[in-house]
Order: structure tokens, then C-alpha cells, then sequence
């Protein structure tokens, strides 16, 4: 079993009265779902849909002062913080960002012996394993208590794109992206059946009438990774770009339809000049259509 701290994740609480309810009528995924010791994926959107943030929640049992804690970004954690404030208006909420303290473990490969109360599933994928939240310094000595090799960042990171599960400002910009394009639609990562939340409708209309354009998909390199923001062509055509990439797999944002056209036609994809393949070519036939989280 591997384990390494995330330097890039920070923690956000929110907690107080109201705060289930506040942060219900925001975010995409269903706060009825969380306990203590389970986590769910969402992402904060803009009014037009697009993800502002995405992060990893789980409620904070009793000796950590209840609430929700957010595992997200760590650059943005200080921007969710103020948004946040800026939602909440008279509900009786506190926000507060904890980054400077505490952090994110990822856990995976095996069965932890004993993870503590602040650890959850990765709820996005099976293979990602645990998330612990902790400080940084405590990261050896919780990696030897769960019976896991302390390993760099960048290891879990090869993990993540052999997963198939996309990183925000690697595989996609914040600002610019729909849930179903970074595929928290099958990522478990937007509730359907929940109440109303800030982006519901683009969102819904997109599940229903299945219009989604772009998707992540993995891709496979068969020599030097082509850089992160590169435009993938076929032939004189730009049909995507480029996203994270390590050992060669990788990721990327593609239009469905040019993809497809350009794989009938026989034509290669490169980006940057440099040759790269689809994964799974036939993922193509049902990645336009969404799937319920």
C-alpha cells in the first residue's frame, strides 16, 4: 500500500446552525448523504453552470467541532473561503480556511490498518483509495500506522491519470468547464435528484438532453508526453487538448464529434507534433451520453 501527502490540496471548513442547509442549496452533490467517515464529490458552479471549484467533502465527527470539512484545491481555498462568505448572507455559518494547518493524505493499493476519523473513501473511483486529513508533519507517522510506503506526490499523481480522473487547471480550467465535460456526472459527483443549487438548470438541461460536446478522456503515448494546454490535431484540424500526463497515459479535453470524424477518417492525433492515441476508441460511442451519479 502507497500513501503520499497532496502539497496542492488545501481544507476549508464550513460549519455552525444552518450549515447543511446552506451548503445544500449551493453545491452539486446531496450533504444528506455525508456522515462522519464517508465522502462525496462536488464542485461549487457559476450561475451559467461552469465549475468555480471542485473538491472532495466529508462531515467532521464531534471531536472536531462538526461541520463539513473541504478537501479542495489548496490555491483556491482561500477564493472558496470568501465565496462562500459572500453566499451566506444572515444563515448562521462560519467559514474558516485551515490550509495553513492541514492537508490531504492519499491512501491507495491495499487496506488500511487503522485510518483515524478524519479518513473517507474516494468516493470518484474505487482505486483511489482512502483521503486522511492531516497535517503535513504528521504525514510519516499516519503512513506508518495504516501500514502504507510514504511515496512523492507525483506517484499518486500517475495513479490519478491511470485512473481516468481529472485534475482542475491540468485537464481542465476553472471558470470554463461543465460538470459533464470533466465527467463528474460519472464521477459521482452531481446528484440529480437533489434540491436546487447555483448552476442546476444548465446542468439538468445538459443530463437530459445529453448535449455535452466535450469530454476527458484517456489517451495512450507511445513516446515523450506532449505538454499540458497543447492542442490535439487530426490532420489540419484542432479536435482537443492536452491534459496531464505521466508514464505514458494521459488525459484530455476532446470534442466528441471531431474526435470521432477524424478516428473514421484514418487520421492520426498528435499535439505538439507528437503522435498519441485514445485509449479506449470505443468509449467514444457512449461518452456523449450522461450517466446518473
Amino acid at each position: 500500500m502507497k500513501a503520499a501527502f497532496l502539497p496542492d490540496r488545501g481544507v476549508v471548513k464550513v460549519f455552525g446552525e444552518d450549515a447543511g442547509n446552506f451548503l445544500g442549496g449551493l453545491v452539486t452533490t446531496d450533504l444528506a448523504r455525508l456522515t462522519p467517515g464517508l465522502g462525496r464529490f462536488g464542485a461549487l458552479l457559476t450561475p451559467q453552470g461552469k465549475i468555480v471549484v471542485d473538491f472532495l467533502i466529508t462531515e467532521a465527527p464531534g471531536g472536531h467541532g462538526e461541520g463539513y470539512l473541504f478537501d479542495c484545491p489548496r490555491p483556491l481555498a482561500q477564493m472558496l473561503t470568501e465565496k462562500l462568505r459572500f453566499y451566506k448572507l444572515r444563515a448562521k455559518v462560519l467559514v474558516e480556511n485551515l490550509s495553513d494547518g492541514l492537508g490531504a493524505i492519499a491512501a491507495w493499493g491495499g487496506v488500511p490498518a487503522a485510518p483515524g476519523d478524519l479518513a473517507f473513501a474516494d468516493p470518484r473511483h474505487p482505486s483511489l483509495g482512502l483521503r486522511i486529513l492531516a497535517a503535513e508533519e504528521r504525514a510519516p507517522e499516519i503512513a506508518g500506522l495504516i501500514g502504507a510506503d510514504l511515496v512523492d506526490a507525483s506517484a499518486y499523481e500517475a495513479h490519478r491519470i491511470a485512473c481516468g480522473v481529472p485534475r482542475g487547471g491540468l485537464d481542465f480550467i476553472y471558470g470554463d468547464a461543465f460538470p459533464h465535460e470533466t465527467n463528474m456526472d460519472r464521477l459521482h459527483g452531481v446528484d440529480f435528484d437533489k434540491g436546487c443549487y447555483v448552476g442546476q438548470e444548465v446542468v439538468s438541461r445538459m443530463q437530459h438532453r445529453g448535449t455535452a460536446r466535450s469530454r476527458i478522456v484517456r489517451i495512450a503515448l507511445d513516446g515523450p508526453s506532449p505538454e499540458a494546454g497543447a492542442t490535439i490535431m487530426a490532420g489540419d484540424k484542432a479536435v482537443g487538448t492536452m491534459g496531464s500526463t505521466a508514464g505514458g497515459r494521459g488525459l484530455a479535453l476532446v470534442r466528441l464529434d471531431r474526435v470521432t470524424d477524424a478516428l473514421d477518417a484514418g487520421l492520426a492525433l498528435s499535439a505538439g507534433g507528437l503522435p498519441l492515441r485514445l485509449a479506449d476508441p470505443d468509449a467514444l460511442k457512449s461518452a456523449a451520453k450522461p450517466s446518473v451519479a
